[in-house]
């Protein structure tokens, strides 16, 4: 009778330790995976927004303007010489700025 009862309580301690795996890949998914993917959706929305006339700001610090665009590539424009026209990839672009944005926060300035 008391290897029954062990049995049944070396089961039952089983079936626990899988419920707890469950749980922490489910807290797992739900802490770590699932904001990553929304980052990258975001991400790759951001990107394919782009738009020539877009100004950028690059993931090393540099603001430049949109110049071409291409599957992967980007050709920008930095600074207010016209000859420093940058190819890059699409990966190195951390935010965008619309013009038509642009144009509405500097009325906004003007206004106060």
């Amino acid at each position: 009778m008391n290897s029954l009862f062990l049995t049944g309580a070396q089961s039952g301690s089983g079936l626990i330790m899988i419920v707890w795996i469950v749980i922490l890949f489910v807290f797992m998914y739900f802490f770590m995976i699932r904001p990553q993917r929304k980052e990258q959706n975001a991400k790759n929305a951001l990107l394919n927004s782009l738009a020539v006339g877009d100004t950028i700001l690059t993931t090393s610090g540099f603001y430049g303007v949109v110049i071409d665009i291409d599957d992967d590539t980007l050709i920008v424009e930095f600074g207010s010489n016209k000859n420093c026209r940058i190819p890059m990839q699409k990966s190195a672009v951390a935010a965008v700025e619309k013009p038509e944005d642009a144009a509405s926060s500097e009325e906004s300035k003007d206004k106060k």
